[in-house]
């Protein structure tokens, strides 16, 4: 950053006025501000738990060898992507889920699958499940869990919590500066990125509900323009698609078929199953499947999940089509090469051009027919 001719100040900065920061015994005046300081690892306040000792989706990199045994608190993203990493080293991997579904913002049948995956390779998944306490033993650390008001104990080597993100909003000294914050939820800011002090800015997981890192540069460039430039630019705005790491991943861009409803939006859906998908047959990945939602009647698509061996890079054609607003249907002319499993897309659009296929429509074809044969 310096060699850019970035000013460096390296210690621990706090608002002091509204137009100044200390830190490192310096006081720096600022016109405008951005707090980019991210999020941690939510730590639970279950009995025992810290007093046993845990990892986290940040410290399990530091382990030196393989835990025989873990309990992994939390079937979201970082749960279950540890999940099946350390089945698959050959770990005994037991997952806990407090919801009727791993990954509850997902589609239930992306779940579902999922689910099933993880019980196959050897995962214990455990929903509708609480851990209500943690104790030290011989044999290592026990847990106590309640499913659905039965209660039992599991033990093991080493616990993972993966039950979410808080951000890191405390000694910031937000108060000074008049910026409103809320502690499970971040800074609160406008659709601009400002606060609720016009001179500062925030970016990334302090202030964003869906903590991602292509999530957190998107809303930088939001804040760089409209913080340096004559820039308008606005969070909603944004076209943001997610994955999840697992095998097969589960990828997400705008809304699901359920989120549509619940905002009162009509829908129709539009479903692929990856085992009608030639490349996926010849690869023996035919678990999952590309499911389109477009508004009813249209072919405006509203959101897309795919649950495949490669949804992460699937997706990116359908946030393109979003971002660009080129509705379903054109996507059936996009030649793709063949084989590849991202003829799930075109196969879907082909679905959807087909129920513009009415019965007036069709007698019309089958008139012109029997005039040119």
């Amino acid at each position: 950053f310096r060699e850019l001719g970035v000013d460096v100040f390296l210690g621990e900065g706090r608002f002091s006025s509204p137009n100044t920061i200390d830190v490192a015994g310096k006081r720096l005046r600022f016109k405008k501000a951005v707090i980019a300081t991210g999020a941690r690892a939510v730590e639970p306040q279950i009995p025992g738990l810290a007093e046993a000792g845990y990892l986290t989706n940040e410290t399990v990199f530091s382990l030196t060898e393989r835990p025989r045994r873990l309990a992994i608190i939390g079937g979201g993203p970082i749960g279950c992507e540890m999940a099946q990493t350390f089945c698959r080293l050959g770990s005994e991997v037991t997952l806990v889920e407090m919801s009727s579904q791993l990954l509850t913002r997902e589609d239930p049948d992306a779940a579902h699958i999922l689910t099933d995956v993880f019980r196959r390779e050897g995962v214990d998944v455990r929903l509708h499940t609480r851990l209500t306490r943690v104790a030290l033993t011989n044999g290592g650390k026990e847990l106590h869990l309640e499913t659905e008001g039965k209660h039992n104990r599991i033990v093991v080597d080493e616990i993972l919590v993966g039950a979410g993100r808080a951000p890191n909003v405390e000694g910031l000294s937000l108060e000074a500066v008049g910026v409103k914050y809320d502690p499970r939820k971040g800074v609160l800011v406008n659709d601009r990125l400002q606060t609720t002090n016009p001179r500062i800015y925030a970016a990334g997981d302090i202030c964003l509900p869906y903590k991602f890192t292509h999530t957190a540069d998107a809303t930088a460039r939001i804040v760089i323009q409209n913080a340096l430039f004559l820039g308008r630019k606005k969070l909603s705005a944004l076209t943001i698609p997610w994955c999840t790491y697992t095998d097969p991943e589960i990828a997400h861009v705008g809304l699901s078929e359920k989120d549509a409803r619940q905002r009162g939006i009509a829908v129709d859906t539009f479903v692929v199953p990856m085992s009608e998908v030639d490349r996926a047959i010849t690869d023996g990945e035919e678990e999952g499947f590309v499911k389109i939602t477009v508004k009813k009647g249209t072919d405006k698509i509203l959101g897309a999940i795919i649950v495949a061996r490669h949804a992460g890079e699937m997706i990116n054609e359908i946030t393109l089509a979003m971002v660009k607003n080129v509705g379903l249907g054109s996507l059936s002319s996009v030649i793709h090469p063949y084989p590849t499993q991202a003829e799930a897309i075109r196969k879907a659009a082909d679905a959807y051009n087909r129920t513009r296929l009415t019965p007036f429509v069709k007698k019309i074809f089958a008139y012109w027919l029997a005039l040119v044969r």
